[in-house]
């Protein structure tokens, strides 16, 4: 059987292990928190190298991909670097693919239709998905500089999600990490002071990474639609308590949670050993069959 773990550096709160399959083969697959330790990663994925066949990179993203240009996150480099042997996937490549593609879904299914606001917390970590709302014609609010800078300025294009990135990701992506993002015990708090909850009231659909949308989580989600992933059984309990209508994760729950784009990419590496730069990754991504997971409380 194929071995695959993701070392995360979110909370070991949220580890968990099962077995997949992809490609008429049994892949199992594990997640391992560091609880923000970037020292206890390394060494745990230099323990790993050469013995699983991919590793995910969790809680931190190797690549941000905006329109096929890279922007590669110096502390994620250096994790990487720890495992030379074994393939390590960040999950930026199943984003660019099969993300794009679930919000087409959606929209041919007439689950969501451009008529509503989106609120994207994160596009710069999912242009993918950003790209589809936008060329669908949603209004959508990009939630980049709000969320992570704590800048009240919504970004309102992909144009100017471009010119965003352009200028500030050369150096933002030297910075360290933890000051992007949140990591271990800091995926667990959530702010309490409702600053950013006019942006939620304001949208029909709030989407991109869950940590994000946790920390700022308003009390009444009633009406809303959410699409994420990364959600445990507790964070669907939460949401339904808030009052959301529905919530669908962009990659598939296995038993009993969605894990994280890092941890189904790595699966697709170790079952068809093909890379994210390779030309037939696209393929392999399609040919995995993956599928949207969708949880309905309410009347859409």
């Amino acid at each position: 059987m194929k071995q695959v773990v993701s070392v995360s550096l979110g909370s070991a709160v949220r580890d968990h292990d099962t077995t997949i399959g992809l490609y008429h083969q049994e892949i199992h697959v594990k997640r391992r928190g560091c609880d923000g330790d970037i020292e206890r990663a390394m060494s745990m994925l230099r323990e790993l190298d050469n013995h699983v066949d991919a590793i995910g990179l969790g809680g931190i993203d190797r690549y941000l991909v905006v329109n096929g240009k890279r922007y590669e996150i110096l502390d994620a480099r250096r994790l990487a670097e720890c495992a030379p042997h074994t393939p390590v996937v960040d999950g930026s490549g199943l984003k660019a693919i099969w993300e794009y593609r679930v919000i087409h879904q959606l929209v041919e299914q007439k689950i969501i239709i451009p008529d509503q606001k989106v609120l994207l917390v994160s596009a710069l970590d999912r242009f993918g998905m950003a790209q589809a709302f936008y060329e669908q014609g949603f209004s959508t609010v990009a939630g980049d500089l709000i969320f992570s800078s704590h800048i009240d300025y919504p970004i309102m294009s992909v144009a100017e999600l471009e010119k965003f990135a352009r200028r500030l990701l050369p150096e933002l992506v030297k910075m360290p990490f933890t000051t992007l993002y949140p990591t271990g015990a800091q995926q667990e708090q959530r702010s309490l002071d409702g600053i950013y909850d006019h942006y939620f009231a304001q949208a029909d659909i709030v989407a991109g990474d869950f940590h994000f949308i946790r920390r700022y989580l308003p009390d009444d989600l009633s009406g809303k639609l959410m699409i994420t992933n990364t959600t445990t059984e507790q964070d669907r309990q939460l949401l339904q308590e808030r009052g959301l209508d529905t919530l669908i994760t962009t990659t598939p729950v296995l038993s009993g949670r969605s894990f994280g784009t890092n941890v189904i990419e790595a699966a697709i590496v170790a079952a068809t050993g093909v890379l994210p730069e390779q030309e037939r990754w696209e393929d392999a991504v399609l040919g995995a069959e993956l599928e949207w997971s969708f949880y309905g409380w309410k009347t859409i």
